[in-house]
């Protein structure tokens, strides 16, 4: 536990602990990283355009196949295995493609990293240019308080907002809302803090654009008199939303705030070759955090890597539940606990950032 921390914390971007953080040396930090041969180094962070494309092209090929498979079928219980495919293809799958594009690593050719980007940003409903500096944000203060704009669940959690969002029945009204204000130009105070000023007419340009595209699908649903073309386009991202929430959960919840080692605030888990697909391998997360111009098919290697000097992977989704679910369940009585992550013998000292060091 922090010295002398209250809780509730505050959370936001616009409150106190901002500052403090600013103040002690937790903001625009520098992080620990586990030492690798700049050589290696080097060959890891090697971009190219082939395994993005070709897992580009089966992603696309998958949601045309499911999508279309699911329309033929529209009004039977045929629809129903490839609505949920497709969901989870569109909502999962755009919301590892929109991060990995933005980190510019998933292809060598920048034009390729930018199309996939603002699809993926669309199918996701998050503007990309809020969100890219939103997650430049999330890189740099990564579960740092008052800072990180993506932290997912305070102390004490919130759980039935978790639950909800399973269906994306919170975050997906929250995000047109956004898309809707960012449309009449309004970008409140929490976003000034981490979006310079000189993007705003993009991101507002941007919203506008969709706000029309769902505008016309939505007249589409009501000429038509049914809700199909809102299957294919926005739905998904409620009906699809709970496979993006059963891998994103696993990244942070639970673990250290305030610290500066990834080691201890992100969890590594195995998982199944679909999810990673889906994933793009972003549960080597402790990796992309470390090293985050690594491209996401070099992950694996990047662990093999650094594995020696990292707390154990998760086995599975299952294991990693096993924690995260009564560290929340234990957090709404006391909101000072978190998992404590141990680092193997041999491996580099530890950074828990100084809250931490000042309340040992």
């Amino acid at each position: 536990m922090a010295l002398n921390e209250t809780f509730p914390r505050d959370y936001s971007l616009t409150g106190p602990l901002n500052t403090r953080a600013q103040q002690i040396g937790l903001a625009n930090a520098e992080w620990y990283k586990t030492p690798i041969p700049r050589a290696r180094m080097k060959e890891l962070m090697l971009r190219s355009d082939g395994p993005a494309t070709r897992d580009t092209i089966i992603w696309i090929g998958l949601l045309i196949l499911t999508g279309g498979l699911g329309a033929y079928t529209w009004g039977s219980w045929l629809a129903i295995p490839f609505f949920i495919v497709y969901g989870v293809l569109y909502t999962a799958g755009s919301d590892s493609r929109w991060h990995e594009c933005g980190h510019g690593t998933a292809f060598k050719t920048p034009w390729k990293n930018d199309v996939v980007y603002q699809i993926a940003c669309f199918m996701e409903m998050r503007n990309p240019v809020a969100w890219r500096w939103s997650h430049a944000r999330h890189h740099t203060d990564t579960i740092i308080v008052g800072r990180d704009p993506e932290i997912i669940t305070m102390r004490p959690p919130e759980l039935a907002k978790v639950l909800l969002n399973f269906f994306g029945v919170l975050d997906v009204p929250q995000s047109l809302a956004a898309m809707l204000r960012y449309a009449a130009s309004n970008i409140n105070a929490a976003e000034r803090d981490y979006i310079p000023q000189s993007e705003w007419p993009k991101m507002i340009f941007i919203a506008r654009i969709w706000t029309a595209i769902y505008a016309a699908t939505i007249a589409s649903a009501i000429y038509m008199g049914s809700v199909l073309p809102l299957m294919l386009i926005g739905l998904p991202r409620m009906y699809g939303a709970w496979h993006m929430l059963m891998t994103g959960l696993t990244q942070h919840i639970g673990l250290a705030e305030d610290v500066l080692d990834h080691r201890l605030n992100c969890r590594t888990v195995y998982i199944n070759p679909f999810s990673r697909f889906v994933y793009w391998n972003m549960n080597y997360h402790v990796e992309h955090h470390m090293f985050p111009m690594v491209p996401y098919h070099r992950l694996p290697e990047l662990h093999e890597e650094i594995k020696a000097d990292c707390p154990p992977p998760y086995r599975s989704f299952w294991h990693a539940y096993g924690e995260i679910i009564p560290t929340l369940a234990r957090q709404l009585k006391d909101p000072t606990h978190f998992v404590h992550r141990y680092l193997p013998p041999g491996a580099g000292p530890a950074k828990p950032g100084p809250l931490m060091q000042a309340a040992e």
